[in-house]
């Protein structure tokens, strides 16, 4: 897999943040996986399957909260025991986003720290800039650049980069 020179700039800080987590806790997830709700079982659960077929480790809200769970507790849990997040960006999560929805909340935790890796989706980075502009100060991975299952391969990549770190 080659990574642009960007995505290398942009991943690197990234990297070396997990890595530190994964040292302090190697039973974390690989990742977050923020979403917008009308997301859910369209393009994140594809994206959360191409991303369990590579071998990562995903906290994703349709899979880890069950019935009866205080719903934004578990997401709370999630974001506490994810190393990175991954930031679905979509027309919907710009409209989440915009009308502070459960998104926003996970998307400032994100931001909050170093560990965020923006999947840019059916949308554009001007479009983004627009409603966060915080975010799209952030490189990431774009499917108008590559298709999503190789994005999924290159975040798989950096996790499994992550995952020999923790082991050593």
């Amino acid at each position: 897999m080659t990574y642009t020179p960007a995505e290398v700039r942009a991943l690197t800080p990234v990297r070396r943040t997990a890595e530190l987590r994964a040292r302090e806790d190697p039973d974390l997830r690989d990742v977050f996986l923020c979403h917008a709700w009308d997301d859910r079982r369209g393009v994140a659960t594809e994206l959360h399957a191409l991303l369990t077929a590579e071998g990562v480790s995903v906290w994703f809200s349709e899979k880890d909260i069950v019935l009866g769970q205080p719903f934004m507790r578990e997401i709370d849990r999630g974001l506490a025991k994810s190393r990175t997040g991954l930031v679905l960006v979509t027309p919907a999560l710009l409209e989440r986003v915009d009308s502070r929805g459960v998104s926003d909340k996970e998307l400032s935790e994100l931001l909050a720290r170093d560990l965020l890796i923006p999947v840019v989706h059916g949308t554009t980075y001007d479009e983004l800039r627009k409603v966060s502009p915080l975010l799209a100060s952030r490189n990431g991975l774009n499917t108008s650049d590559d298709s999503m299952a190789v994005v999924a391969t290159k975040i798989a990549e950096l996790v499994a980069v992550e995952d020999e770190m923790a082991t050593v």
